[in-house]
């Protein structure tokens, strides 16, 4: 009788692909069929890749994209459930899990660099945390996006901080209050994304945005968008005292000088990144 050969186990794909394309790096979420839901490993794998492109001067924007017909259904829910055979029923797990995905959707706000979400198609709960921690967001026409924790008893609590903070407070109170599916349309109409654009050149487009925002100073993207969201969080009157401070501290760097010269004098500029 013959041996039949051993066959060496074919190797899992990456769950999250990383694409350089000019300056504009693209991360992909790769678990199309869990519906890239974020497992604890896609978690642990994005934050890490947000990570390395943070003092990566090769890359100037980042673009966070999905493969397969869902962008994200949210956080496994069968990793979870599996959790409650735990002694302490899974509570140290969720807690471990809530961290960690709070703390890489903080890691794209922080990012000193625009990050720009390119949305084919399903978004929800953490998947629609997601899209609305990035700075900008194309949508493809066929894009649906949801916080649904509600249907099935499990509040949209984490999600809820993001899309509050995109959205004004009545329309994010009935996607988490009622779980409907939010189309493309009315989400750009409610500034959940900006642009909708044609189904399947939506990845196209999030890397044109992010490669207009990239010929940009990078030091003035840095501190522009660090000053954004740190602004949002005050009141008017600290909001415009810290903004000052901001201008005249961006004021003495040598991209600005060399900004506004080449307005006055009607010339590209030459950016220096300082």
């Amino acid at each position: 009788m013959t041996a039949q050969p051993v066959r060496a186990p074919i190797p899992s794909p990456p769950i999250l692909l990383r694409e350089q394309i000019g300056d504009v790096a693209v991360l992909t979420l790769n678990r199309p069929g869990a519906r890239n839901c974020l497992s604890e490993a896609l978690i642990a794998d994005l934050h890490a890749a947000i990570d390395a492109v943070r003092n990566d001067k090769a890359v100037r924007a980042v673009v966070i994209a999905a493969a397969g017909p869902a962008f994200s259904s949210g956080h496994d829910l069968k990793e979870l459930t599996a959790r409650r055979a735990d002694a302490d029923g899974g509570r140290a797990f969720f807690a471990r899990m809530m961290t960690a995905c709070s703390a890489m959707m903080q890691s794209i706000v922080t990012l000193p660099k625009p990050v720009v979400a390119a949305v084919q198609g399903v978004a929800t709960a953490a998947g629609c945390q997601l899209v609305a921690s990035c700075d900008l967001a194309i949508a493809s026409e066929q894009a649906t996006f949801a916080t649904p924790g509600v249907d099935i008893g499990l509040f949209c609590s984490t999600p809820m901080v993001a899309l509050s903070r995109n959205v004004p407070r009545k329309q994010a109170m009935e996607m988490l209050l009622t779980g409907e599916p939010v189309k493309a349309a009315r989400a750009r109409e409610i500034g959940l994304v900006n642009r909708v654009v044609a189904h399947g050149t939506e990845r196209d487009a999030a890397i044109a945005l992010a490669q207009q925002v990239a010929r940009k100073s990078a030091h003035t993207i840095k501190i522009g968008k660090e000053a954004f969201y740190r602004q949002v969080e005050m009141n008017l009157a600290d909001a415009y005292r810290f903004a000052s401070e901001v201008m005249t501290e961006n004021m003495m760097a040598r991209d600005a000088e060399e900004g506004i010269g080449a307005f006055v004098e009607k010339r590209v500029p030459t950016w220096q990144d300082r």
